[in-house]
């Protein structure tokens, strides 16, 4: 058995094995890895509180069976069909008990077997530190904009002509807003939005400008790590602006879960009621009756006038270089605001300082 100091990330195992719970594994796990649990969730806390309860000796037991019973699965499934020269390698939370037992078996069959030394520890490790290095290292250009400008549209047209384009909300699978939760899908853990968003930042030539969408430090539950916020909002900035008409409709297209979904209107009205401590009750009540009656144009405008727009008047961004004009989002329309793009001086850095977030 090869206990490896450095993560298999210069090299291609056949197979890099997460052996911890599916929970864990959720959560964040290396990229390119499968999860082939030694405990499930349920049995992982059935030991941890035999530990606390009884001690490590009867936890052990318990947890020595319950491995047992699982790997031999996996050998039955996973492994049944594997060449013995199948390289395999594994890692658990620290490089402890699971992973070992289970490379164990593993490397008695005769398959070539590697542990990762500090297990997932010390990929987590890794993640931070390779962020901590590589975020101040690249050149940004930030699109910043009101609501309904057709930001999010703009970058993935910008990645469609050929342009670097990082899209964080898509990575946190939200749309960075009170009533921007995916509607396809949950947002990842911290750890596993660090994790994709390291991969995608890897990915990048730092030599080239990348393009992303002036959010807010947080985009639903998640936190844009501080080494990226930081050079985010000491970047250069430019303003997409769209007729307010046009804003209006792009959001209805954008947002068409919540006209049609009789669940998802009823988490609409839900999250609006949370705005009762920005706004009067007049104001919300206006807005709930909207919903009810099914006004989705005079909600949106409403919204926008009163809500959203002025919250634009708060940003720790820089002042924009220059403004982006659209008359709509359609293909012809975005390729001028490529050429408007191309003819701002990105090299400008204006010397004022970024606002204070009242």
């Amino acid at each position: 058995m090869h206990l490896q100091d450095q993560l298999p990330l210069s090299f291609k195992p056949d197979s890099l094995i997460d052996v911890r719970s599916p929970a864990e594994f959720a959560e964040d796990h290396m990229p390119g890895a499968i999860n082939l649990p030694v405990l499930t969730d349920a049995q992982r806390a059935e030991v941890g509180t035999l530990d606390r309860q009884t001690g490590p000796f009867e936890a052990r037991r318990l947890g020595a069976r319950y491995a047992c019973e699982n790997i031999a699965h996996h050998l039955s499934h996973h492994f049944a069909h594997l060449p013995r020269h199948h390289s395999i390698v594994l890692y658990c939370w620290r490089g402890g008990h699971r992973s070992r037992g289970f490379a164990t078996i593993l490397e008695a069959i005769g398959f070539p077997v590697t542990l990762i030394k500090g297990g997932y520890k010390t990929y987590r490790r890794h993640v931070i530190a390779s962020l901590d290095r590589l975020c101040p290292s690249l050149h940004f250009r930030v699109i910043h904009g009101l609501t309904g400008t057709g930001k999010t549209r703009l970058l993935h047209h910008l990645h469609q002509r050929g342009r670097q384009v990082l899209d964080l909300e898509n990575l946190a699978a939200h749309k960075s807003s009170l009533l921007g939760r995916d509607p396809h899908r949950p947002q990842p853990a911290q750890k596993g939005f660090e994790s994709a968003l390291l991969q995608t930042l890897s990915q990048f030539d730092p030599k080239i400008p990348i393009y992303v969408e002036a959010e807010s430090r947080k985009i639903g539950n998640l936190s844009i790590p501080d080494p990226l916020w930081q050079n985010l909002i000491a970047s250069p900035v430019a303003e997409l602006h769209l007729p307010r008409d046009a804003r209006i409709h792009h959001l209805l297209e954008d947002y068409q879960h919540f006209l049609t979904d009789p669940a998802w209107r009823t988490h609409l009205s839900q999250r609006l009621d949370i705005l009762r401590q920005r706004h009067s009750h007049a104001t919300v009540d206006t807005w709930q009756t909207a919903i009810q009656e099914g006004r989705w144009v005079d909600l949106t405008a409403s919204l926008l006038d009163l809500h959203y727009d002025p919250l634009y008047r708060t940003t720790r961004y820089r002042p924009p270089i220059g403004p982006l004009h659209t008359p709509s989002l359609n293909l012809t329309d975005l390729d001028h605001v490529l050429t408007q793009i191309d003819t701002l001086d990105w090299q400008c850095k204006t010397p004022n300082p970024p606002q204070a977030l009242t």
